[in-house]
């Protein structure tokens, strides 16, 4: 239950909104906004009452694809714990890598340790975990509060910029990147189990070692050192691995052909734009990548007639788009052209098609009020350090270029207050496929679900997820309020069809997409195991009538569970995941 300290919440919101205030005037103009009233009355920081429902009011909606014949349906489960060592930072190095307090409200996070802003390959890879079977992945989600008007107390703010500043060191240097091979296995047989997955976690180890040594022998040797002290040596090393592992198949199964293919490593630099083909050795993005960033242009609308809404959210939308394109054309497009290409190729256009959007826009106002003046200087772009773009679960297009505040000591954010609630359960499980068997995650794959800024982003990537246990077949996007003896739900299932090369992608979503209705994935694409989190949380009832409990959010959204989302990083060892396919792929149910 919420402490109570017989202070009213206005004395610590006004404090929280002095420090915004002083902020602001230090940096020099960012837009605060006041609402004054009888301090009995609610704040502007809860949750519209609008936006509760009772759970028996929601129709079953929640069914699984029918089974296809040769379905996987079996599941592994990892225990990562509750977050009981209380790891909560107001980043996201999926959705906003590089920015930190991005997401200017709390995450919670299991599993890795190092989570931050500027977490990357190198800095993930190194890290301790929170996961029994050692497990590296990093699984986080906003925090769910209880908000009853009193000076709730929290656990105290833990200071990131020490792991910010290891992993941004981490992502300064080049690191040696291999092609992953746990994703190009076939099928194990039972009888060679034991044998690949040694020989994976000895890849893993050989890829360490090199790393090792390349940072031990900086500046050494001339300029074929690397490849022929490093590299070459690994790839041998490499060879003989693999060679051994189709070996081991081949006894009682056909011998996999070609996978010496995937002997050879290059060094490559942290700093990734997204589109790199997957590899377990850190080439992925997780550094400060260069993408497009543009003006937000929502924040600078008037008030949009009810007429016009519909209209001009499309368009927004339209914005979105745009530079979801631009950024992947930019990946796609690296190192093409001459020194004015980026501008003429890719940003000159994208000015040209925001210019006609935004004055789609002003027309669709203009017509039943005031047209809006001035808006087409929104219009031009540019490329700056790992911005992201608005349709990156919310990142606002790097837009923001002043420094975000990061949580106070009692772990609160301007519009984000109230008592952290500790899940009394969290379930990752992986799961299989309707349609088929699935193929092993490449190391580093990054993967999100939900949108973080439906005000903006539209709701096309939002995903209902809220409801009470024992009613997991109705899914709504508000919050629930359950039963006596039933407790408060989140369930979360992320995309689970990989386009079998990149691990990233410029909008983060690209790259591995849910499946049609019937559990297939499009051409192109291959089944993954998919990933299902679900938080079950102690809300008392009571709380739930009085509708006082809410999720952090960005502050346009106003606690709008439809903003809920969550976010995953696969730092699992090739062995480890080798484990998850082949218990899926035999319908078994798996615990680690």
């Amino acid at each position: 239950m919420p402490g109570n300290t017989g202070k009213h919440r206005i004395s610590r919101r006004t404090k929280i909104a002095t420090g915004v205030l002083a902020l602001a005037v230090a940096a020099g103009g960012i837009a605060v906004s006041t609402t004054f009233g009888d301090p009995g009355q609610a704040s502007a920081d809860e949750a519209d009452p609008a936006l509760y429902i009772d759970i028996l009011k929601v129709a079953p909606n929640n069914a699984e694809p029918a089974n296809a014949r040769g379905a996987t349906t079996g599941t592994f489960t990892v225990n990562c714990g509750r977050n009981e060592n209380q790891h909560f930072n107001p980043d996201n190095f999926v959705a906003q890598p590089g920015i930190r307090n991005g997401a200017q409200h709390l995450h919670d996070y299991v599993g890795n340790l190092s989570s931050n802003a500027d977490s990357n390959n190198k800095s993930l890879d190194a890290a301790g975990t929170t996961c029994k079977n050692g497990d590296k992945s990093a699984y986080f989600w906003p925090v769910v509060r209880i908000d009853t008007g009193d000076n709730e107390k929290n656990p105290p703010a833990k200071p990131a910029d020490g792991d910010r500043d290891k992993a941004a060191q981490d992502a300064a240097s080049p690191v040696i990147s291999c092609p992953d091979v746990a994703s190009r296995l076939p099928d194990v047989p039972d009888s060679a189990m034991a044998e690949v997955n040694r020989n994976l976690d000895l890849l893993d180890t050989q890829i360490d070692e090199a790393n090792k040594r390349l940072i031990s022998t900086q500046g050494q040797g001339g300029p074929n050192f690397v490849q022929n002290a490093i590299l070459g040596p690994l790839k041998d090393k490499r060879v003989a691995t693999i060679d051994r592992m189709a070996i081991a198949i081949g006894r009682t199964a056909a011998k996999p052909q070609g996978l010496d293919a995937l002997a050879p490593c290059a060094l490559k630099e942290q700093a990734g734009t997204g589109g790199n083909p997957a590899s377990n050795g850190g080439g992925a993005p997780g550094g400060a990548a260069q993408q497009i960033t543009c003006p937000d242009v929502a924040s600078k609308l008037p008030n949009v007639p009810a007429s016009a809404k519909a209209e001009v959210d499309r368009n927004l939308q339209l914005l979105n788009t745009q530079i979801q394109e631009a950024n992947q054309r930019l990946v796609s497009t690296q190192g093409q052209g001459g020194p004015n290409f980026v501008q003429n190729a890719i940003l000159g256009p994208l000015k040209d098609k925001r210019v006609a959007t935004i004055d789609r826009m002003a027309i669709a106002i203009g017509r039943t009020a005031a047209k809006p003046q001035g808006l087409d200087a929104l219009a031009p772009c540019n490329l700056g350090q790992g911005g992201g773009n608005a349709g990156n679960n919310g990142n606002n297009g790097g837009a923001t270029a002043k420094p975000l505040p990061g949580p106070d000591a009692n772990n609160e954010l301007p519009d984000n207050d109230g008592q952290i609630q500790r899940p009394a359960k969290v379930g990752i499980t992986f799961r299989g496929s309707a349609a088929g068997q699935v193929v092993a995650m490449p190391k580093f794959l990054r993967a999100l679900t939900g949108d973080a800024k439906p005000s903006i982003n539209g709701a096309k990537n939002t995903r209902a997820a809220w409801t009470c246990t024992g009613f997991e077949n109705r899914l709504t996007d508000k919050y629930p309020i359950c039963p006596d003896g039933s407790k408060v739900e989140r369930i979360h299932n992320f995309p689970s069809c990989w386009d079998g090369k990149n691990t990233d992608s410029a909008n983060h979503r690209t790259h591995i997409v849910f499946p049609d209705k019937a559990g297939r994935c499009g051409a192109g694409f291959k089944a993954v195991p998919q990933l299902r989190i679900t938080l079950v949380y102690d809300i008392p009832h009571d709380i739930q009538v009085k509708k006082q409990y809410k999720v952090d959010s960005f502050p346009s959204e106003k606690h709008n569970p439809l903003s809920d989302h969550d976010d995953f990083a696969n730092v699992m060892s090739q062995s480890i995941m080798n484990q998850v396919v082949n218990c899926i792929n035999r319908n078994k149910t798996c615990n680690a």
